[in-house]
């Protein structure tokens, strides 16, 4: 649960709770166990008791706020060699301690920890208003974020706005150097060694209790990339004789990973909104989940995974299958211990059911499987929950609760909400559908998730902005995205493919506004590619940018910020059009034409150097990347 949208902006208080990082024992998942049914049950009177409180709460205002993960990288010059610094925790604890600066921005960031004891996120210290001229202090905000940082680095590091770092579990990928520990308590993986976890032990408990629940450890194979010179089969040898699976899911052709730490080590950028009401919040929820994919595909930034080349630009796949804690049973396999549910989905994945109750939606276009719990239903449908919102929810806790704090069991669930969040946010789709929290004034809420974090502040801000506006959009001129959740899920699936930017086809609709309804006497939707969605047809659709330009057409705005939102558009728009490469391309290319590359798919140690040394040259500004950029960026 981030810190957005928080009335109380106490740095000292934020840096210390970012949201469920409670002070406290975890309960071990054989301890867990006996308080699973207690928690769901006490999570869904929590949620009862929100929705009797605020169900009719209307007139709040648009807020919002992003919330970007960085790595922290150590450059060893002499030695040519790039590694991830386990240093998130002292950092973070040097911020806080250090005396109030003179600068003046110092005010307007937050720094938190994050999963990966390598790893920090970033927020604005408060959200931002719903005024267009808003918009022009979102880059400014993440560049004070990263300035403010970088006092507290020591020479050798930098911090990167970078979603997976290239070499994550390669041998000697941590500094200080750490072995994996396969027959440990925590990861037990080949590759991952548990000091890269932030030593917060709800993080460590929460590796281990997805492995104890699964019943073995996690198992992603990620397509290799099939260079001139790379094995085919492509089959690595991975001794290890001790205790445990070693690497008996590792598949030929894939890149083998065995951790969550794979997944939740990688790096986003994600933006949360609030709504003027609980059905404004449904119908933007819905209408996103359609867009997610588009802009999972406009953002790729992950063309690899430990130290190879691989044939996907996504790392959505890589972290649905690092927290994916499915037993045999759900899964639909053979199983001796029977489950009371076969799930299709991973926690960390794409929405499963819309819903919104605007007059666009229609029951055929949830289409998809949807396991729920049948008691929580009627549950819910009994205190007021129509039966859409009702399902949602009785399918989330399906799910059991990872985290456990003892302490934390007997809460008062008038004024706490810990129970419901726990099993809430740890349901990790590419919306989250967000109640507001007792006892603050936060209104009902969304969370847009699939987009991957860019190299640059520019890049972050211009995909920042294109969400606020379209959310603006949505809700301005009452539109309709929806298509069935089976074509949204292909879509998820077809974004992370190589080059789905600019290759990939995607299921959209065609008919998006009242006034083209006349269109859709046939099938409503069609197969688009992403500069069609982005940008437009010939043939009548107009495009989400040409729906942006007509909104600021029709709103008061200065000339000031028109031009720096039409800068973050054309940027938008280049992308989709494929005259600007997304990072994955940039990166991909750079690898491929390093002269250290030897076309076998691997990424040696002098490539990831001097990959990291550029792109921390792109973050600082000192150069700047023609192809990912061009002309559309003046910074």
């Amino acid at each position: 649960e981030p810190l957005h949208l928080r009335v109380s902006c106490n740095k000292r208080r934020a840096a210390a709770t970012m949201g469920l990082l409670t002070v406290g024992r975890p309960l071990t998942w054989e301890e867990a166990k006996k308080h699973l049914d207690f928690v769901r049950e006490q999570g869904i009177d929590q949620l009862i008791r929100i929705f009797h409180r605020l169900r009719y709460r209307k007139g709040d205002r648009l807020r919002w706020g992003d919330e970007i993960e960085y790595v922290v990288v150590r450059f060893d010059e002499a030695g040519h060699r790039a590694q991830l610094t386990l240093r998130a925790a002292d950092i973070l604890e040097a911020m806080e301690h250090a005396p109030k600066s003179e600068d003046p921005n110092d005010d307007l960031v937050l720094w938190h920890p994050e999963f990966a004891s390598y790893m920090l996120e970033s927020t604005p210290s408060r959200p931002y208003e719903g005024q267009l001229r808003d918009l022009l202090t979102v880059e400014t905000n993440m560049t004070a974020r990263r300035a403010k940082v970088l006092r507290f680095l020591q020479p050798e590091e930098a911090v990167l706005s970078l979603t997976c770092f290239p070499r994550l579990g390669c041998p000697e990928f941590t500094f200080p150097i750490c072995q994996p520990k396969p027959d440990g308590n925590v990861s037990q993986s080949l590759f991952f060694p548990d000091e890269a976890i932030n030593r917060h032990p709800r993080f460590a408990t929460l590796a281990a209790n997805i492995r104890k629940r699964r019943g073995k450890k996690v198992a992603i194979n990620v397509p290799i990339f099939k260079d001139n010179h790379t094995p085919s089969p492509f089959v690595e040898t991975i001794l290890y004789n001790g205790p445990g699976e070693g690497a008996a899911s590792a598949l030929p052709d894939h890149v083998y990973l065995d951790a969550m730490g794979f997944g939740m080590g990688c790096c986003c950028l994600q933006v949360t909104f609030q709504a003027c009401s609980i059905e404004e919040a449904r119908h933007l929820y819905d209408q996103l989940a359609v867009v997610s994919p588009i802009v999972l595909a406009l953002s790729a930034s992950c063309p690899f995974a430990r130290g190879y080349l691989t044939d996907r630009d996504c790392r959505w796949h890589i972290i649905s299958g690092s927290v994916d804690d499915r037993t045999p049973a759900e899964l639909g396999q053979p199983s001796d211990t029977p489950s009371r549910y076969v799930i299709p989905k991973s926690r960390y994945d794409s929405i499963s059911s819309f819903i919104g109750q605007s007059e666009h939606f229609k029951d055929e276009y949830n289409d998809i499987p949807l396991p729920l719990d049948e008691s929580i239903k009627t549950r819910l449908e009994a205190n007021g929950f129509d039966p859409l919102l009702a399902r949602h929810f009785a399918h989330l806790f399906i799910r059991d609760p990872l985290v456990i704090y003892e302490d934390k069991l007997q809460l008062d669930n008038e004024r706490s909400s810990d129970h419901f969040e726990n099993i809430q946010s740890t349901n990790w789709q590419t919306m989250r559908f967000k109640p507001p929290p007792p006892g603050q004034e936060i209104g009902w809420r969304v969370e847009f998730r699939p987009t991957e974090v860019q190299l640059t502040d520019f890049e972050n801000a211009a995909f920042t902005v294109f969400v606020v506006l379209l959310t603006r959009v949505i809700v301005s001129f009452n539109l309709n995205f929806y298509i069935p959740l089976s074509k949204v899920d292909e879509n998820m699936k077809n974004a992370q493919l190589t080059d789905a930017a600019v290759k990939g086809r995607f299921h959209f609709r065609r008919c998006i506004s009242p006034c083209m309804e006349g269109d859709c006497t046939s099938c409503p939707y069609d197969t688009m590619s992403i500069n069609e969605i982005m940008n437009g047809k010939e043939t009548g659709f107009p495009g989400l940018i040409t729906l942006i330009q007509i909104y600021l057409r029709t709103v008061p705005i200065d000339l000031e910020t028109r031009g720096k939102i039409e800068k973050y558009l054309l940027f938008i728009s280049m992308r989709a059009a494929g005259k600007l490469q997304t990072a994955a391309a940039w990166m991909r290319n750079f690898i491929m034409t390093h002269p250290d590359y030897k076309h076998d798919s691997v990424i040696s140690d002098v490539i990831n150097y001097d990959l990291l040394r550029k792109i921390q040259r792109f973050s600082t500004g000192e150069e700047r990347c023609e192809e990912m950029l061009g002309k559309a960026c003046d910074c």
